[in-house]
């Protein structure tokens, strides 16, 4: 299996780990601050405020994390973040053991993490081509999706036991020391520190990251799917679902819920490692549209053995979808604007999260949550099934490895 060859890279296996052990705290602390914001009385407006606040500042600092990332370090780019987002999420857990937390304080420090997180990000995305060969990208984008799903599929499992039994205050203290060892592996990365000078203006690189983008069209079009993917449904996991299933069935539930999603980005992951597609994004996008299950298992059941398998089919569709797309932008876009376009990738498919998230609470209340449910779940499915029709997509194909086996 070649997955074994690939972690015979240093840094890969450095990169991994720091991208790993954070992806096991940041699963952890979603489900604590939902709870948080409840147990102080917020109502489901707030709570998608709060996340929207953070979504909100993701995006907004995105685009300067993908200049920065194609001009500055992204070793040193990601280590300083993961830094400073442990002293701010120790900040943030230290409020809310003490009680002197608020729902104003926890937004405002979500934003500020946020922020920190939208710097690194497009780095951190374009490391990968570095630490490896080109003939091993392939199985380094998937092993590295496998190992980030493996460690989310047990921080979410965890979260629900943690919140219930020593509460959101421990449990988002855990993520604050999970970004700590990430800065400690992100600084031994044997990558150089500096890269080559640059003599255009960061406006003339923004736009040269866009114009990389607008020339792929199954590149731009995805994006457009992606955002119609997160307007619809990141309310719907983040808003609805802790209260449709945690609230309805129990805290724990939901721990579970989002634990069957993650096992299904784990085999999801597992499957990408194994299956190959001559075009990728085509298959990849019909498998996108299992997406919509979750949401619907939710719409139509108040038990929660259902609700879990919806999460887990859901997850297995985005997981293969999601290594096959990283994969075709890491194969035809060039090195020296990867960070650009990881950025433009996730603007472009965050950019209306945060209107998504404040508008789910109010919208569910006015036409019902299983009703809203229901049109998440078509929208989602029914988009993702219409990028099929593009020939972009439909004629991209996967590079022949160089290599002998």
């Amino acid at each position: 299996m070649s997955s074994r060859h690939v972690l015979q890279h240093r840094d890969f296996r450095l990169l991994v780990t720091g991208v790993s052990v954070s992806a096991l705290g940041n699963a952890i602390t979603p489900v604590a601050l939902a709870f948080a914001v409840l147990d102080l009385g917020g109502s489901l407006t707030a709570l998608g405020l709060v996340e929207a606040v953070f979504a909100t500042c993701q995006v907004v600092t995105m685009l300067a994390g993908g200049v920065l990332g194609d001009r500055f370090s992204r070793k040193l780019m990601m280590e300083g973040a993961s830094a400073v987002s442990a002293v701010v999420m120790a900040v943030l857990a230290a409020s809310v053991l003490l009680d002197v937390d608020s729902i104003g304080l926890i937004a405002l420090l979500g934003g500020i993490g946020g922020v920190v997180t939208a710097l690194s990000r497009p780095s951190s995305k374009a490391m990968t081509r570095v630490v490896v060969p080109l003939d091993d990208l392939a199985d380094a984008v998937a092993l590295r999706s496998l190992l980030d799903s493996l460690c989310r599929t047990l921080g979410y499992a965890v979260a629900g036991v943690l919140v219930a039994v020593v509460g959101p205050g421990w449990a988002v203290m855990v993520d604050a020391a999970t970004f700590a060892v990430a800065a400690v592996a992100f600084g031994r990365l044997g990558v150089p520190d500096a890269r080559a000078p640059r003599t255009t203006s960061p406006l003339a690189d923004l736009g040269e990251g866009f114009a990389e983008v607008m020339r792929h069209s199954w590149l731009w079009l995805l994006i457009l799917q992606a955002l119609l993917y997160h307007l619809f449904y990141g309310g719907a996991q983040t808003v609805l679902g802790p209260v449709v299933v945690g609230e309805g069935v129990g805290r724990s539930a939901w721990g579970f819920a989002l634990s069957a999603l993650m096992a299904g980005f784990v085999v999801g992951g597992l499957l990408a490692l194994r299956v190959r597609l001559r075009r990728p994004l085509a298959g990849g996008a019909v498998l996108l549209a299992l997406t919509g299950v979750f949401p619907l298992a939710m719409a139509l059941s108040d038990s929660l053995w259902p609700v879990m398998l919806g999460a887990f089919v859901h997850g297995v569709g985005l997981q293969m979808f999601s290594v096959y797309w990283d994969q075709s932008i890491q194969t035809h876009v060039p090195e020296d604007r990867l960070a650009r376009v990881y950025a433009f990738d996730s603007v472009g498919s965050f950019v209306a999260r945060p209107l998504g998230l404040a508008l789910t609470g109010p919208v569910a209340a006015a036409v019902g949550v299983d009703a809203w449910l229901l049109v998440v779940a078509a929208v989602i499915s029914g988009s993702s099934l219409a990028a099929v029709a593009s020939r972009g997509v439909r004629a991209l194909e996967a590079p022949v490895p160089t290599k002998v086996a």
